[in-house]
């Protein structure tokens, strides 16, 4: 199974755009989206260029690096968080098609529109716990543990923000799905 899009062979967003407040906030959630694609794609190539100065500084020039593994890991750890919100748009997350494929298409829908609900409730618990990480970091101003010492502010309000997207992005789609009454074509 290689996943929904290469089986149906349509593009995700394919339905026609909802019109009204929700389709508004699904443009404008779009745009956030896209944006941080983009710092995503940014970001994973800064960590690629610094985990490669590291290795040749450390090995061909014999330099300290105490601060490239911290700075890969941040840029990485942003580029997970901030990116998801745009995957669960296009449907991309991991799913297990096994069972997708023996519904009817009207329980499946049900049974997508629950998933992202049971979703929805977990981002949302883990968006929240993040945000209690970011300003315990904040307030005890924390540093990690190395000599480079950056603030656990930085990675902790990623991954919060990207999570907050995340939930965002769940209740949208939850919302639209309801107001289609359920009846969206599969994506």
């Amino acid at each position: 199974m290689s996943g929904k899009l290469d089986a149906r062979g349509a593009a995700p967003g394919s339905r026609p755009p909802p019109g009204g407040v929700l389709g508004a906030h699904d443009r404008m959630l779009g745009a956030v989206n896209r944006a941080m694609l983009f710092i995503g794609m940014v970001t994973l190539a800064a960590a690629s260029v610094v985990l490669t100065y590291s290795v040749f500084s450390r090995y061909l020039f014999r330099a300290a690096t105490d601060w490239q593994d911290e700075v890969a890991v941040f840029c990485i750890v942003g580029t997970v968080f901030l990116c998801g919100a745009w995957v669960q748009s296009q449907r991309g997350h991991i799913g297990i098609e096994a069972i997708a494929s023996i519904l009817p298409p009207s329980v499946n829908r049900i049974r997508m529109f629950v998933v992202d609900l049971m979703s929805l409730a977990f981002c949302a618990f883990f968006a929240w716990k993040s945000w209690t990480l970011f300003r315990e970091a904040w307030v005890d101003k924390m540093t990690t543990s190395s000599t480079f010492s950056p603030p656990l502010t930085i990675p902790y309000g990623l991954m919060a923000a990207g999570m907050t997207l995340l939930v965002l992005q769940l209740a949208l789609q939850s919302l639209l799905r309801l107001a289609e009454g359920l009846s969206a074509p599969e994506q």
